[in-house]
């Protein structure tokens, strides 16, 4: 095959791209989300009669970094694009506070999505004072969450804590998560 011919062939992804669904199956760090949120960005610069009317997320992750959810999810806030969320396989822990983060009525699951849930969770070292500090992050971001998961779900914290992010690892089924907000519909086919 010529250099030319390979140029011609459409690049993995670029159609789901271009119709603007993005699958996103990796761990949260700010390589992985970075090109969603370009995507993202991309995609509310484009002449209003080039924009998709809604854009579509496919979420299957093991979850990461908060700060880098957090980062997707403000950009899918302020996108001028409704935001679809889609899990599949697993969302978990940052996983889920992205799905949640799609336009309510559009967050949709397969029947055989496993969710986990779980309290913020992060490690540390350091002299003392930088564990001090620490620790104010850490509470920030652990508010942040508790912020979060109240907006998307409509729950009270008393009854997120209760149920969603309990001392232990909360593992949830499809129909649950439609019970506890945090999606809205189960599907066959997205």
């Amino acid at each position: 095959m010529s250099d030319q011919e390979t140029e011609d062939m459409p690049k993995f992804g670029q159609t789901m791209y271009n119709s603007g669904m993005a699958y996103f199956c990796e761990g949260f760090d700010n390589k992985s989300t970075s090109p969603l949120v370009k995507w993202i960005i991309e995609m509310n610069l484009l002449p209003k009669r080039q924009r998709p009317k809604e854009l579509t997320l496919i979420i299957n992750s093991p979850g990461g970094s908060v700060h880098a959810a957090f980062a997707l999810i403000d950009t899918m806030k302020g996108s001028a694009i409704p935001i679809k969320t889609v899990g599949i396989g697993l969302i978990a822990s940052s996983g889920v506070l992205t799905f949640m983060a799609g336009k309510k009525g559009r967050r949709v699951i397969t029947p055989n999505t496993s969710i986990l849930s779980h309290q913020y969770s992060w490690g540390s070292r350091g002299k003392e004072h930088e564990l001090f500090a620490t620790m104010r992050e850490f509470e920030l971001s652990s508010e942040r969450m508790l912020e979060h998961y109240k907006k998307c779900t409509g729950l009270t914290e008393k009854k997120i804590r209760e149920v969603l992010l309990p001392p232990e690892d909360k593992w949830l089924s499809a129909e649950e998560a439609i019970k506890y907000g945090i999606a809205d519909k189960i599907v066959e086919v997205y």
